[in-house]
């Protein structure tokens, strides 16, 4: 704190107020490398609540719509249970086949649970796809030894996440207490008295539609929480993975390569290609001009192409070079302006000239020829 002119100013330093994290401050969008990175790593916004009611309410729907069929089902199959235990009584039971005995009952209810379970599956899977899409990885099933870090995992306890789960599950038990009473509040009556009933199967049909009823209530409920779960996921999943300016730049070095490194290999193969390009110089039957900004060097070997081809080509100071070189070498040098433009700005070097240059190149190279004869 320094006066000055009875006036405090407190000096203080901006990063203190900087946002932790390589880079400062994560404003930006993940970008698409980062997402799929994620992804393989098993990252994704997923609601575990939304695949569990999405089961549970196809389990019991299924259960509802089939109560007859599976009723029927279990009757039958403990009805021929116990007609084989009497008439097995009536003979030395042993253990073997009282243990085949419950093997099969075990079996036949099986069968008959199995259509309703694989329904629950099914349909908890679909909607596992539908948040994530299809795309298998066996990253989060690898071991990771930071998990069994005590510190870390305290650090987690402590975190929002852990605050979220701890708000869902008071409200997924608040949910069920007030469906529990309000379904029960009025049935209360008809329970006490289910020992006057009399038939057995009556209670149990009784009981077993106010459980259904509760348990499809409970699971559509649980849906809209696991809606509401997966919009939360989607925005904490979009957020976490934002990334600084920093990282951006990071990714670009590393995806598609430092830009300093580029353009210095980039000039390197520059300069490689023009060592290549004054060797086969010498080779060169005439140089045009312009005559000073550019040079290009014609070749024409009847017996390796049909056409003249372009070794080198320059301009400004690699034309003066090419000119040199040229005259060193004895190789006669045509000022033709529009010629050396045209084969400079659409002629690759080592490729045969268009044939719109054909008359063009052949009275220059007619003329250079008459110079040697």
């Amino acid at each position: 704190m320094i006066p000055e002119n009875n006036k405090f100013y407190v000096a203080y330093r901006l990063q203190f107020f900087a946002k932790e994290g390589p880079g400062g401050e994560k404003t930006e969008e993940a970008t698409t490398k980062k997402l799929e990175d994620a992804r393989k790593e098993g990252q994704v916004a997923r609601s575990q609540d939304l695949i569990t009611a999405s089961g549970l309410l196809a389990l019991f729907m299924v259960i509802k719509l089939f109560s007859g069929y599976i009723a029927g089902g279990f009757l039958d199959a403990f009805s021929k249970s116990y007609k084989e235990i009497e008439t097995l009584a009536k003979e030395e039971m042993t253990y073997q086949i009282g243990s085949k005995l419950m093997n099969q009952m075990g079996i036949n209810i099986l069968l008959i649970c199995l259509p309703v379970f694989i329904t629950g599956v099914v349909v908890a899977f679909v909607v596992n796809i539908f948040q994530v899409k299809w795309k298998l990885t066996g990253k989060p099933l690898q071991p990771k030894f930071n998990k069994i870090n005590p510190l870390s995992g305290f650090k987690k306890m402590l975190s929002m996440d852990k605050i979220m789960e701890l708000v869902k599950s008071i409200i997924k038990v608040g949910i069920i207490i007030y469906i529990v009473y309000n379904a029960l509040k009025d049935e209360l009556g008809k329970l006490y008295l289910l020992y006057e009933m009399g038939n057995l199967e009556v209670v149990i049909a009784y009981i077993g539609s106010i459980v259904l009823d509760l348990g499809i209530k409970i699971s559509v409920l649980f849906i809209v929480v696991g809606l509401a779960d997966f919009i939360y996921q989607k925005i904490k999943f979009k957020k976490d993975m934002r990334m600084t300016k920093q990282e951006i730049k990071d990714e670009f070095k590393q995806s598609e390569g430092d830009p300093q490194i580029k353009s210095k290999i980039k000039q390197k193969m520059r300069q490689a290609s023009q060592r290549r390009m004054m060797q086969r110089l010498p080779e060169a039957d005439v140089v045009i001009t312009n005559p000073t900004h550019f040079a290009c060097a014609l070749k024409y070997d009847k017996e390796v192409s049909e056409a003249p081809i372009l070794i080198a080509k320059g301009a400004d100071l690699l034309a003066a070079k090419i000119k040199e070189i040229a005259k060193e070498n004895e190789i006669p040098i045509v000022e033709n302006k529009p010629l050396a433009r045209m084969l400079y700005y659409n002629v690759d070097i080592e490729s045969e000239i268009p044939g719109e240059l054909y008359q063009m190149v052949a009275e220059v190279l007619a003329y250079v020829y008459s110079l040697k004869t």
